[in-house]
């Protein structure tokens, strides 16, 4: 059985406070690879990828969470919900498409201490 290719978008989100993200697309990304593996191979792109400002380039990102599967419903949050953590922030361990990545999913990458502090007060700045 060969290994499953799909896009997927990865939101790089650099403060909660301030809905200060980007998108990132990414083809061929396979689906037989852990989590933590993906993790390391976006720790390795991002920093490459000139087309990001550097804030975003030199973040410390660290987790993965699902944003949005193609053909189901979205969320009202403007940068990502905080909602349906058991569910949707992805366990390094398992394969991608064990967590529940497919076609077109957009998955948000994080920092985990921004995101327990904002989940904890979540005010936007403006």
């Amino acid at each position: 059985m060969a290994s499953e290719d799909v896009t997927v978008t990865v939101r790089l989100i650099r403060s909660f406070e301030h809905r200060n993200f980007r998108p990132v697309v990414y083809h061929a990304v396979q689906l037989d690879q852990t989590v933590k593996e993906f993790i390391v191979f976006l720790k390795q792109d991002i920093p490459l990828r000139t087309s990001l400002p550097p804030p975003f380039r030199n973040y410390k990102y660290d987790k993965l969470k699902i944003v949005h599967q193609a053909h189901k419903s979205k969320t009202n949050e403007l940068v990502l919900s905080l909602e349906d953590d058991d569910r949707l922030l992805l366990k390094e361990d398992s394969t991608l498409k064990a967590a529940g990545i497919a076609n077109e999913t957009e998955i948000a990458f994080f920092c985990e201490e921004d995101y327990k502090s904002y989940k904890a007060n979540p005010l936007s700045s403006w």
